[in-house]
């Protein structure tokens, strides 16, 4: 039985988790959130490579996991090469889906649509410079965003009108956004509906689902055990999450009990 562990600061990693579960399914699937820091985009980089690398290797300690996937843009630019040498198992991060944007869009502008810390970081230049010079790219940074997709999977309604307000400056300019954070494919369907269709809309996680199963190889045993959910902070407060987490094949939240001090 293959084990594969997801993290992320927040539940935005579910959305890359969902897109793996429908390709491996007989996986066995960890999924653990750094709730006590979040959001990461605004944590300084020491703490993030610390507290990313203490959760992720106690959880692959406790579960001999198989395989590591950094669901989180931000995490993904800044805490690779730390894990992948204190690890000895495949660790497989997420970038903006530039390349493919670039590609698909017939006006050669370009939304891209991320946390404020990763529209900023010279990784996301050298991304657009690389795959997308020939296009104009747009950013708009949110972190309020990420807060929408958090408050949907804890049962509150998502505002069309305050998802209108934040995409504004696209309006009747962009033909392609590209997702850079992983919360955000959690409200792709109240995105579109902000921009009022004709915008093509992707993210990186069914590319990231290829890379794991191409990495895992034949699944020759099918998972029996229930897949497992973990946070970092203490508190009881997660009825409505768990409820979501149970849709989509996890088992309720678990506390790690590493609080930010």
């Amino acid at each position: 039985m293959k084990r594969v562990l997801i993290f992320d600061s927040g539940v935005g990693g579910l959305s890359v988790y969902l897109e793996i579960y429908a390709q491996l399914p007989n996986v066995h699937y960890i999924y653990a959130f750094d709730d006590a820091a979040f959001p990461y985009g605004e944590l300084p980089e020491e703490e993030l490579i610390e507290r990313t690398r203490h959760i992720v290797s106690l959880l692959v300690e406790r579960h001999t996991v198989d395989l590591v996937v950094v669901a989180c843009n931000t995490a993904s630019t800044i805490v690779l090469p730390t894990l992948r040498e204190c690890l000895a198992i495949p660790v497989v991060g997420v970038v903006p889906a530039i390349k493919p944007a670039a590609t698909l869009s017939k006006r050669k502008v370009i939304g891209l649509l991320a946390t404020p810390a990763t529209v900023q970081r010279e990784y996301t230049d050298l991304l657009i410079s690389k795959f997308a010079s020939h296009c104009e790219v747009l950013r708009i940074g949110s972190t309020r965003l990420v807060e929408i997709a958090e408050q949907k999977l804890r049962g509150q309604a998502v505002s069309i009108s305050e998802l209108k307000a934040i995409l504004a400056p696209w309006h009747d300019k962009v033909d392609c956004i590209v997702l850079g954070c992983t919360h955000f494919p959690l409200i792709k369907e109240e995105i579109s509906q902000a921009l009022e269709g004709g915008v093509i809309i992707i993210d990186s996680g069914r590319a990231i689902a290829n890379r794991v199963k191409d990495l895992l190889g034949e699944i020759t045993i099918a998972c029996n055990e229930p897949n497992l959910t973990y946070k970092s902070a203490a508190g009881n407060n997660t009825a409505a999450l768990d409820s979501s987490l149970a849709t989509m094949h996890l088992g309720p939240v678990r506390s790690l009990h590493y609080p930010r001090f």
